[in-house]
């Protein structure tokens, strides 16, 4: 991590905690307000500012609207980008905005780019949604990466499967033997609670 931003040496709890605070103190922000702060907190070159990004998002995404994900999340996806600001905006933005507005045209486009930070946030997206899933997507999303062995992208596959596993093992089973050269990785992580 060290090799990818320099830190202040915050801890979480205490990041998160100061910026509860914070932001009960602020006016709700439009969504352009919201993005664009994330944006300038992203600028910044401590690694807990991008942290702070990202739970600011969480805190207020009621105010995120239906653009929110393509004007200002795909710019924080690919900007600086690691596991951890990847997956805390999913978690903050890219899971709860598609799961309320839809957003599987940019889902797939997403899937489809050249940036495999933006192909692992769209592989993730509907993760924790159980029965909600929408397990053709995601296993379409999965098939279409199975031939690589990118790290962060068969770790991605992976972590989707898992979680589609533990309400739908059959689906899982089925994708993993039907991809017999799927990266080591996704199938360890897909078959970790058999």
């Amino acid at each position: 991590m060290k090799d990818v931003s320099p830190f202040l040496g915050v801890r979480t709890p205490a990041r998160r905690d100061l910026g509860k605070k914070f932001f009960k103190t602020l006016d709700k922000p439009t969504s352009e307000r919201l993005g664009r702060t994330a944006r300038a907190l992203w600028a910044l070159p401590h690694r807990e500012y991008c942290y702070v990004a990202c739970d600011m998002i969480a805190y207020f995404i009621d105010c995120a609207d239906r653009k929110f994900l393509a004007e200002h999340v795909e710019h924080l996806v690919t900007m600086n980008p690691w596991w951890d600001t990847v997956d805390s905006l999913g978690t903050a933005a890219v899971s709860p905005l598609t799961e309320k507005f839809g957003l599987i045209p940019l889902m797939n486009k997403w899937n489809k780019s050249e940036n495999f930070w933006l192909n692992r946030a769209a592989i993730q997206h509907q993760r924790g949604r159980k029965q909600d899933t929408d397990v053709a997507l995601l296993l379409k999303y999965c098939h279409e990466h199975s031939g690589e062995h990118e790290f962060f992208i068969a770790k991605a596959i992976g972590w989707a499967l898992r979680d589609l596993a533990a309400w739908n093992r059959p689906s899982v089973s089925k994708f993993l033997a039907e991809h017999p050269d799927l990266d080591r990785v996704a199938v360890r992580e897909a078959r970790k609670h058999e």
